[in-house]
Parts: C-alpha cells; structure tokens; sequence
C-alpha cells in the first residue's frame, strides 16, 4: 500500500514520513508541500539522505496514487483534501484541528476564527485518541471512506492522564487544573521570535494562558470520559496553563483533580503540614492499581511503578504515555503526571496508530522503537 502524506515539510509531516519509511505494511510513500514541490525531502531533511529520496508533488497527485492519506497542514486549508479522498474511499487522518469537534461549528469558529467548508463530512468524522474511540473507528472503517481528526498534544497528554479517574468515578466535580510543558516544535518549523534560541534556551515561559485552543478540546474529552454516552452532556471546567520548556521534544503534564468524596482521605489533624499519612499512601496505591487495571490492554500506556515518576526523556521518540498518581498531602486531590513526545503519541505516532487501527494491523505496527534516553 502507498501512503500519503500532504504537508510533509513541516516537522509533523517529516514525522509522518520517518515512522513509514519503516512501517512493514507500507510499500511506498508519497507526498507533497507546497513550498517545495519538485524538491526530494532529503533536501529539505539531510537526515533522509539515502534512506528517503521521495520527490515531493502536488496533493491532488498524492491522494491520486494513495491507500490512505496523512495531512499535516495548518488549520482551516484541509477540508478540500479530505472530501477528495472521502470521494475515493481512502482513509484521510488530519493532525490540524479542522476535524477534533466532530459537527460543533460553532466551537471551532470559536477558537479557531473559521468555518467549516464542507458540515456533512464533520458529521461522518471521528475523533481520533485510540484509547477513547478504538471500536467507533473500527465501526466506522468497515464502511469505506473514514475521516479521522487526529487529537493536539496537550489533550492527548491531559486526556489519557485524567480518562480512569474520569470513568470510574474518582472525579469528585469542580475545577481541573492542568500545568503542561511541551517542547519547541510543537510550535511548528516556522520561525518566530519566541522560538529563537537565545528566547527560549536556558528559559521556561508560560504562554497564551487561559486562552489556547486546545483547552475546548481538552474540556470536551473530559465529559465524553465522565459521561461515556453523549458528548455534548456539558463542558467540564478547567484551568489549563502550557509552558514552552527548552527542549526539542516532549510533553510534560501535570493534573489536579478534586476527588469525590468516596477517594477522599482526611489526614491526621496537624496545625502544621504533614507528609501525606500511610492512609493517604495506601489510597494511593489503590488509584495506581486502578490505574494500571483500566489500562492493562493498552500498548502505548505505562502506568509506572510506585515512586518512579514520568519523565519526557524516557518517551522520547516513542509512542508511550508514561502515567504515575498521587493523592496530595490533604487527601482531597488526584494528581496526576503524564509524559509524552509530542511529535510521536502527540502527533505523527498516534496518527499512524490510527491507521494501523483503519486496517487491522496490529497496533504496534511501526511503532515499536524503543525510547531514547540520551
């Protein structure tokens, strides 16, 4: 099968490339970017030399020549792609936001400052975390043409840290917090200042604080994960503050949430702060069991052993979301931690998780690299 890949200049799309260049199920690739259409993309990525010499085209010649379809464009420009492939019956899995919110125009006009160009293809789309719509998309790829919005890096990272907590009723209501810092390429191979190195090295920096777009999306999972029956059963609320932290590649999240008074856990009275009692420790154990149970037939989730937290460096090039709990001194809070490579499980990896899902080849297909530490 030959593989597409429109907009494989950008370092999504470069990802896209690097993980099927090395997929057993892939017999070919094609792919395309405007910016340097009659280019190899060894040209443009030096460390492609010898091993992937493709010639980019124009998309229309991409999806032409195509089993499936991989589009990592800006927001709001690749909806044309997409109805071109629905119309030849080819899976198309997009990594911009134009397909995460299912037939909610108004929320994606919302934060994104667009409209949809074609509302019946969002009502037939899926969203595309494996581990929340695994069976819709089997279901929905039996019937021919499959649209799927591949999800952000940030929901990704937040979502799978907070899902069993979420369904299984740790959940106790009111506000989720969400600390989360994420490498420099997330914000793309463009230039721009806050990506110039004497900007970002040595320096952490808070960024579009209670305003990035990722947060509907965020806010969404969560009700969807409470709920599991109906999407739209309301948003739940939640503070999310990103940070760009001097690395390449990565993300790292930090979850607070309130538990329910069944997962509560009075400490000891103390006028002063205490560690967190044997009782809270003991609970503890318990959310991490729970924990590792409701993801015991996950490939790509770890649910680490207790007292070994995540750490990005640990994920790095994977497809893994590292996951590790704590119930906080006070007994009245889940904290949880996540890490993930925000170009592979964040981006690229997941996106070819769902393809593997699409076709029914094992899910690790492609994606059994070892993280590098170093």
């Amino acid at each position: 099968m030959i593989a597409g890949v429109i907009g494989a200049a950008g370092y999504a799309g470069a990802e896209i490339v690097r993980i099927l260049s090395r997929h057993p199920k892939i017999d070919a690739l094609a792919a395309s970017s405007t910016s340097y259409e009659g280019k190899k993309i060894s040209d443009i990525y030096p460390n492609f030399t010898n091993l992937v010499d493709i010639t980019l085209e124009n998309p229309e010649a991409v999806i032409a020549r195509s089993g499936v379809v991989f589009a990592a464009l800006p927001h709001g420009v690749g909806e044309t792609f997409a109805a071109k492939c629905f119309e030849r019956g080819i899976p198309y899995i997009d990594m911009s936001a134009d397909f995460r919110f299912d037939d909610d125009e108004e929320i994606y006009a919302a934060w994104y400052g667009k409209t949809y160009m074609y509302p019946e293809l969002h009502k037939i789309s899926i969203y595309g975390l494996p581990e929340l719509n695994r069976g819709k998309l089997q279901k929905l790829a039996k019937s021919g043409g499959v649209i799927v919005g591949n999800p952000g890096c940030y929901p990704t990272a937040a979502s799978l840290a907070a899902f069993p907590a979420l369904a299984r009723g740790l959940y106790g209501g009111g506000t989720i917090i969400i600390d989360a810092a994420s490498g420099i390429t997330g914000g793309g191979r463009e230039p721009g200042r806050a990506y110039h190195f004497p900007e970002c090295s040595d320096s952490m920096t808070p960024y579009k604080v209670c305003s990035h777009r990722h947060t509907p999306e965020i806010s969404r999972n969560f009700s969807f994960m409470e709920n599991m029956e109906k999407i739209n059963s309301g948003a739940r609320p939640l503070i999310f503050t990103p940070r760009l932290a001097p690395m390449n590649r990565g993300i790292l999240s930090t979850l607070y949430i309130p538990l329910s008074d069944e997962w509560k856990c009075k400490p000891a009275p103390s006028a002063k702060p205490r560690p967190p009692s044997s009782a809270i420790q003991e609970k503890t154990e318990r959310v991490r069991q729970l924990y590792a149970e409701f993801y015991q037939h996950e490939k790509f989730i770890r649910v680490l052993p207790k007292d070994v937290l995540p750490a990005t460096g640990r994920v790095r090039l994977s497809n893994f979301c590292d996951i590790a709990v704590q119930i906080d001194q006070n007994g009245a809070n889940l904290v949880v931690i996540s890490a993930i490579d925000n170009m592979v499980k964040g981006a690229a990896g997941q996106a070819v998780q769902n393809m593997n899902i699409i076709f029914g080849f094992d899910e690790g297909c492609g994606l059994d690299t070892i993280p590098s530490l170093f």
